[in-house]
């Protein structure tokens, strides 16, 4: 189901603990992480997709998240062309996107990436909220960049708590505009205990 710009409604998700950590998935047999997300059937709300793919793809019921926010507007990402299947080039252009920041209540015991017979995700881990922009594929880093930003509100009390990732963004769109093409550097420092 496309809309008449080609893009495909979907839902995006992301998930934190309660050390404000995000749940980071490894596609099955790849070396590609991502937030959990798919797309929004026929007749389906946002919020339902949401809790579906939640299911489909981490194993987690209702009653093991609470929702603290959600994107006001669609996100759009373009999918390069030689990641289009070949009978879909044409009119399939890429995704738009609601996210939902969600709460894990339950235990990490509660994950399950074999609830269903065809699984996303063949590994898990909690990373810092910031993490998933310096190492998800390129072409989705600007919409994780604004729905992390968008949604931080509702994890961190301080403004400050998001100034690094405002920082280095503004950086690293100044070095693209200068024909750099290189990614944004890590704005987190390893610490070495003496």
């Amino acid at each position: 189901m496309l809309d008449s710009e080609g893009y495909r409604p979907n839902v995006g998700i992301i998930l934190a603990n309660r050390k404000n950590q995000v749940f980071w998935g490894k596609r099955v047999k790849e070396h590609a992480w991502q937030f959990p997300q798919g797309g929004i059937q026929r007749d389906e709300s946002p919020e339902q997709a949401m809790y579906r793919e939640l299911y489909e793809e981490v194993g987690l019921h209702p009653e093991h998240v609470r929702i603290l926010g959600r994107t006001k507007n669609w996100l759009r990402y373009d999918v390069p062309t030689r990641f289009v299947r070949r009978e879909s080039r044409g009119r399939y252009r890429g995704q738009k996107q609601i996210w939902f920041l969600l709460r894990m209540i339950g235990q990490d015991s509660d994950v399950s990436l074999r609830a269903t017979p065809t699984p996303e995700f063949d590994a898990w881990r909690w990373s810092h909220y910031w993490v998933p922009l310096d190492a998800v594929i390129h072409f989705k880093r600007e919409v994780y960049f604004q729905a992390l930003n968008e949604l931080s509100v509702h994890l961190f009390k301080h403004r400050s708590e998001t100034r690094y990732l405002r920082q280095r963004h503004h950086l690293a769109a100044r070095q693209r505009t200068a024909g750099r093409q290189r990614a944004p550097r890590c704005p987190y420092r390893l610490q070495t205990r003496s």
